[in-house]
């Protein structure tokens, strides 16, 4: 799977630059990203905080670490 290039912390600062008013095509070109990432951004990350994206970072790393260590079926 491709890595971002973004951070989870730089996806919250123009997820909040937006909540603040800025106009999302401005954002958008700023950043460099489409506006189809930025709403696939706020759909995923909208409403959170620092914190508790790290939780679900965490979460999902352990998600996909369990399913490594399973067998698959045949």
């Amino acid at each position: 799977m491709k890595t971002s290039r973004f951070t989870d912390s730089q996806i919250m600062a123009i997820l909040k630059h937006a909540e603040g008013g800025s106009p999302v095509p401005e954002l958008c070109r700023e950043h460099g990203i489409s506006n189809a990432t930025f709403y696939k951004w706020r759909r995923k990350f909208g409403g959170m905080d620092a914190s508790l994206m790290a939780c679900m970072k965490s979460w999902r790393t352990r998600i996909v670490a369990s399913t490594k260590c399973m067998p698959r079926r045949a």
